[in-house]
């Protein structure tokens, strides 16, 4: 009989692969009801200098995402010196992990190259960390908001097309339920009379509360408007990057920014659950629903999808590989940090749900005293 860690593995994998599969044959369908070669002239046509500009605003929008982190650490750890150089290369190896790697690995990446930079034990900085990068989402959020009043705010998303995009819009919301939601559910859990779901919930009280420091910039403006402003910039810069796309492709007088904000929108909602590196396929599926809600051809969106993914996977890998080398790391020594993290948060749990057991009277025990 295989150990608990071998089996999650195995059912992981076979997931991922399963998951490939039917991607592929999506794609395959797909591809035999599109004009590839009006994809491919519009591949080679392209404006050059608009996908230029496209790739310096993702590349700054980046940048802009690591100093709105600088100040949520900054609130979080006052006593900590959190050098900006760290903290840019710990966001631009994040993003490239999740540009190479099926899964959401990016962000526990980002929170461990950065922890074994910052004083003190990593058991403790860890969760703090990654209460920051909780922090972000919260903002992130936000953003997503103004990006579905800024798409709904389009009159021709509201012909035919748009259910699609409504059922996608669905999820930011059911996010945003789930973390103002929690709170209720671990009182409700702790209330039950299963010691393994009272144990369970007092973990994960515990690493929440850890985590709290990490959302105290929303109480200190000094923190907290240039954590705002910086990352609500880096969508911005992201959105104004998507628009370029759309000028290098010459498709201005089908699609403006209220497209290219769609646009950014859709391919987000549906990297929740990534389930190939970069979201491959699901992206360019995204862009195709979007751009088609626009009258815009099946062969062009797809090439838009297609250029769009490749302006994101160049300014990860132009940015992430430098800073990857100047951390002294492998894609090895991130996978088996990943690993032992996953291990001693395992083992803490454990730990903490042995606690329960031991400090919950038993049944017999609590009859004893009632009588």
């Amino acid at each position: 009989m295989g150990s608990p860690l071998r089996d999650r593995r195995a059912a992981r994998r076979t997931g991922v692969v399963v998951a490939i599969a039917l991607l592929a044959g999506v794609l395959a369908f797909a591809l035999t009801r599109i004009d590839l070669h009006r994809v491919a002239h519009a591949l080679i046509s392209a404006s050059l200098g608009w996908l230029v500009l496209a790739l310096v605003l993702m590349m700054l929008s980046l940048l802009a995402r690591a100093f709105s982190w600088r100040a949520v650490l900054s609130a979080a750890l006052p006593d900590s010196q959190i050098a900006a150089p760290a903290v840019i290369r710990a966001t631009t190896i994040g993003v490239m992990a999740s540009a190479v790697f099926p899964g959401r690995i990016g962000e526990p990446t980002r929170v461990l190259v950065l922890s074994r930079r910052l004083e003190g034990p990593t058991s403790r900085v860890f969760p703090v960390v990654a209460g920051t990068v909780f922090s972000q989402t919260l903002i992130n959020l936000a953003a997503l908001g103004i990006l579905a009043a800024v798409t709904f705010s389009s009159v021709s998303l509201l012909h035919g097309d748009a259910s699609a995009l409504e059922a996608v819009l669905a999820v930011p919301v059911l996010v945003a339920l789930f973390v103002f939601g929690t709170p209720l559910l671990l009182r409700l859990a702790a209330r039950s009379r299963s010691v393994r779901i009272r144990g369970g919930a007092i973990a994960f009280a515990g690493l929440l509360r850890l985590a709290q420091r990490g959302l105290v910039v929303f109480a200190r403006p000094r923190h907290g408007i240039p954590a705002i402003g910086f990352q609500l910039l880096a969508w911005a810069l992201q959105w104004g990057s998507c628009y370029m796309v759309i000028l290098a492709l010459g498709l201005q007088h089908q699609a403006s920014p209220v497209t290219a904000a769609a646009v950014l929108l859709a391919v987000n909602v549906t990297a929740v659950l990534p389930a190939t590196p970069s979201n491959v396929g699901v992206f360019q599926a995204a862009c195709l629903v979007v751009l088609a809600a626009y009258g815009i051809g099946a062969g062009q969106a797809l090439a838009y999808g297609i250029i769009l993914q490749a302006v994101e996977l160049v300014t990860a890998l132009a940015l992430g590989v430098p800073a990857l080398l100047r951390e002294g790391m492998t894609w090895q020594d991130i996978r088996s940090a990943q690993a032992r993290k996953q291990a001693s948060t395992h083992l803490q749990g454990d730990a903490i749900l042995a606690a329960a057991q031991e400090e919950t009277p038993s049944n017999s025990s609590l009859a004893d005293e009632r009588s």
